[in-house]
């Protein structure tokens, strides 16, 4: 969340940003007034604990009487206003935090303005779209013409917006795992493989709590929560630390699958485009404040790196101050091209989220010993997202005949399959 004092000293310029993230100023307005009474009390109460340690002094003093009698009185008057002041501070300190936690990060200088992603900037263009001689098919009817997916099966298990990959399917989500892991630790990532389960702390930490959570599955009996990202528990995994300088950077990758209801957007219904839960690979980094915005731009580059070697054409997109995740003061999407829906599809979101985070899960790092601790700045990026990767190489990859031709980075973790062939019969599974 944002520094309190950051907001105190310049209200207008939150509020300027709120307009132009497209949000509502009733939570700032409702911060603001709170916060006014929270000090104006805090100032009182201070002035009050003052008067009454000054006056117990006196009292103790005093010969037994009517006059220490009175100012004893008075003094349990004061220590009952105190009570008071402190009930009502505490009323106010979770007004505070509760529009605290819904402020949205400060979006950086270079982001352009814009109300939605209509107005995201396009910096990079990389690959040439692939010309075919034949009429391409959607990446739902090469996976079902190659028996790779069961939508019936996963609706009849679980229901609508789920999938079951088999055969080729299962085995090419298991290739581009794997590739994606083994490509970031060569980037210098640290593999870690968490719990798909995380507890509020953890999703208030990285700014899904209370932002988005009609979009996450909750589990009321134990209050936890279905991972929507592997940023959740990646990033939570250093809550309430205090690093040394020597720590820094930590770069970390994961997979996980990951959950999300999706609420309101059900415009990519076929295929496996837009579902309830998905694979997904992410980087994570802590940095110095310093530089985390080159650590931004090497992100972008580590996720840009698997798209080119799995060959695949993409744009690269500068989102505007009204498309910006809550969390994030800058963000980068690679989109991939996908011929077949004739469309880029986002398959990796590159984030430099500042202190933010670091504020809401306590993550600090000391720039000397004998200095004060300072939040980190923590980034996040897809490297990358499975489903729609899988479509791009699919859709750009497949043949005349209805055969798709593996990349070749991915052939060795197939045991050096060059292609997926239609099956000769299909089974009943």
């Amino acid at each position: 969340m944002l520094d309190i004092n950051i907001i105190r000293e310049n209200p207008e310029k939150i509020r300027d940003m709120l307009k132009k993230r497209n949000k509502t100023t009733e939570r700032l307005d409702r911060l603001l007034e709170a916060d006014k009474e929270w000090k104006s009390l805090t100032n009182e109460n201070n002035d009050l604990r003052k008067t009454r340690n000054a006056v117990s002094k006196e009292i103790s003093k005093m010969p037994a009487g009517a006059e220490k009698d009175a100012k004893i009185t008075e003094m349990r008057a004061v220590g009952d206003k105190i009570a008071a002041n402190d009930k009502r501070m505490a009323e106010l300190e979770e007004i505070r935090t509760d529009c605290l936690l819904n402020i949205p990060n400060i979006p950086a200088d270079d982001v352009p303005i814009g109300k939605d992603d209509t107005e995201n900037v396009e910096i990079k263009v990389w690959g040439e779209k692939r010309k075919f001689d034949f009429k391409p098919k959607t990446h739902s009817e090469l996976m079902l013409d190659l028996d790779m997916v069961d939508f019936e099966r996963a609706a009849k298990i679980t229901g609508s917006g789920f999938y079951v990959l088999k055969g080729d399917g299962a085995r090419l989500e298991r290739a581009l795992i794997s590739f994606f892991l083994d490509t970031h630790r060569k980037q210098g990532y640290k593999e870690v493989f968490t719990p798909v389960i995380v507890n509020t702390a953890a999703v208030t930490g990285t700014g899904q709590y209370p932002n988005l959570k009609d979009d996450m599955y909750h589990l009321e009996k134990d209050d936890m929560w279905l991972n929507p990202t592997a940023e959740v528990p990646v990033t939570n995994l250093l809550q309430n630390d205090i690093l040394s300088k020597e720590d820094l950077p930590v770069k970390l990758t994961a997979y996980l699958p990951s959950f999300r209801r999706e609420v309101g957007k059900h415009a990519d219904t076929a295929g496996i485009i837009r579902v309830h839960e998905f694979n997904k690979v992410e980087m994570v980094r802590f940095e110095e404040p310093s530089k985390s915005w080159a650590a931004l731009e090497e992100m972008r580059g580590d996720a840009e790196e698997l798209l080119q070697k799995l060959g695949l054409p993409y744009h690269v997109l500068l989102l505007c101050t009204g498309d910006q995740s809550f969390s994030c003061a800058k963000c980068y999407d690679l989109e991939v091209w996908a011929p077949g829906e004739e469309r880029y599809l986002e398959c990796s979101s590159c984030s430099n989220d500042l202190d933010f985070q670091a504020r809401r899960a306590k993550i600090k790092y000391r720039p000397e010993q004998h200095l004060k601790s300072e939040f980190v700045h923590t980034l996040n990026g897809s490297g990358l997202a499975l489903p729609r990767t899988m479509v791009a190489i699919l859709e750009n990859y497949q043949n005349a005949d209805g055969s798709v031709t593996i990349p070749e980075v991915l052939r060795p973790y197939m045991g050096g399959q060059e292609k997926i062939v239609p099956p000769e019969k299909k089974k009943t599974f």
